[in-house]
């Protein structure tokens, strides 16, 4: 099973939310599917379901690595250069 590399060196603990949703979003006037949580910076992007994936921009713009959801009720987090489920 193919592990992450990234997880450890996450901030512990975790950054808290930029903002309450997707400030691309926002300013595009587009409406968000759900919400991720880069976090290294604690940036709110939306998810690949939502027009314009901005989370995963988000990675490609920063390198940031493994984001989680900022849905409530759920835990899961995805590293983008591992491309593994944590």
């Amino acid at each position: 099973m193919k592990q992450c590399t990234h997880a450890d060196a996450l901030p512990d603990p975790e950054p808290a939310p930029v903002g309450e949703t997707c400030p691309e979003c926002l300013r595009d006037g587009t409406d968000p599917v759900q919400l991720r949580l880069c976090l290294t910076c604690g940036h709110v992007g939306c998810c690949d379901s939502s027009p314009n994936r901005h989370a995963t921009e988000h990675h490609r713009r920063t390198g940031h690595p493994v984001m989680r959801t900022h849905e409530p009720g759920e835990k899961w987090r995805w590293c983008f250069v591992d491309h593994v489920l944590l």
